[in-house]
């Protein structure tokens, strides 16, 4: 994570409006909602609890339109006005961490908890929708409650949402542990890397220790890619930030009698431009396939956790930065990209859109650490963001 090192940028008192801030009883309910999310966590693709007590709780509490896809579900403000369609997005699933740390609305279930506060997201759409229902907008505003970003497969099956519901723009939040506490980061272009899991696997013989030349070992060609990779990841040959870690090598078995037949290599591929993600990609494709030929070997490619580059549309970032200087919102611009990815770039694909993110503080506890949990005090924050955003 990188973050420019300068004065945090308040805005002039002279240039802030009279703001309306967020109603104390919604506030309230949004934070029970959010305790209530965190004590039952669900994994991607698996958020079953979750979604159906959100659209019981938006039914109980508002008038908006639900609209049911599966396992993600947007509702809708009809302005009566509607001058544009805006959206704004919350992931809701969890991680498989185990909830340590003593808190009264802790995970009910072992081995799943909410370590990177997509709970928290929720309750602010929620506390935002709220908002919205009853005070209103002169746009139709869209909240949309997505499942799976962890894995990076919920916005690549929401992403119809933009063109069934002809979305003008989106925006999303992420709460930011190492910023300091109720600061507002934004960037243009590139927030985060595109990225994605790649296997190889090489499918040769089997041969008895003794007599290798009877076999055909893929151990050899796995090196030869191992061996490439700082070449393709070099700096001098891209024009942003590449990255090829490895993360598994699995070649035969502890039997020394026995010359190894198949292996797998496992690697993350990570790129600032999607571009030279797949670049890479292709790279080691085809160097894996003669390399295969060479050695007789069989070879397959398996692809999973795909992430693309997630790009802010400057005009959408400027809102932001306008929500903030209006409100009086401390402010500041993220120097580079975060190399983590986040699935919200499948929507800034389809139109215009921002990521921004909210600080936890400098040094709260990291996301995805056993000792994190979302805070409360952020909520607000990202509503009057939103609610900002939601008449621009």
């Amino acid at each position: 994570m990188y973050i420019k090192k300068t004065p945090i940028s308040i805005p002039k008192t002279s240039k802030k409006k009279e703001i309306i801030t967020m109603e104390k009883k919604n506030l309230e309910m949004a934070i029970q909602l959010r305790h209530e999310l965190h004590a039952h966590p669900e994994l991607s693709n698996y958020e079953v609890w979750t979604k159906q007590h959100v659209i019981e709780f938006l039914k109980a509490n508002t008038s908006l339109e639900i609209v049911d896809k599966g396992r993600w579900f947007y509702a809708i403000y009809h302005s009566p006005v509607g001058k544009r369609n805006v959206a704004f997005r919350a992931d809701f699933d969890a991680l498989p961490i185990e909830e340590t740390i003593e808190l009264p609305y802790g995970s009910q279930i072992p081995g799943v908890s909410h370590k990177c506060g997509h709970d928290g997201h929720t309750a602010t759409l929620v506390g935002f929708a709220l908002e919205i229902d009853q005070k209103g907008s002169d746009n139709n505003i869209f909240f949309l409650f997505q499942h799976a970003e962890e894995t990076g497969d919920g916005a690549s099956e929401c992403a119809v949402f933009i063109k069934e519901e002809n979305i003008d723009e989106i925006f999303a939040w992420h709460n930011m542990s190492g910023f300091p506490h109720g600061v507002v980061h934004v960037i243009d272009g590139t927030a985060h890397c595109a990225s994605k899991g790649m296997s190889i696997y090489f499918e040769g013989a089997q041969s008895h220790a003794s007599e290798p030349e009877k076999g055909k070992n893929p151990s050899f060609a796995i090196a030869k890619v191992i061996d490439a990779i700082p070449r393709f990841v070099d700096p001098a040959a891209n024009e942003g930030i590449v990255l090829c870690t490895i993360v598994q090598v699995d070649i035969g078995a502890k039997a020394f009698g026995v010359n190894a037949g198949k292996g797998v290599l496992r690697m993350t591929i990570r790129a600032l431009y999607e571009a030279e993600m797949d670049k890479l990609q292709k790279n080691l494709e085809d160097l894996a396939q003669a390399e295969a030929e060479k050695y007789g070997l069989k070879v397959r490619f398996e692809y999973q956790d795909e992430f693309p580059e997630t790009a802010n549309h400057k005009e959408s970032t400027d809102k932001i930065r306008a929500v903030c200087q209006e409100k009086g919102l401390p402010m500041d611009e993220l120097q580079e990209a975060f190399r983590g990815s986040e699935d919200f770039g499948h929507f800034t694909k389809l139109t215009k859109g921002s990521y921004c993110y909210v600080g936890n503080g400098e040094d709260y506890p990291i996301l995805h650490s056993f000792e994190y949990d979302f805070r409360d005090d952020l909520i607000e924050t990202a509503v009057e963001v939103f609610k900002g955003l939601a008449d621009k």
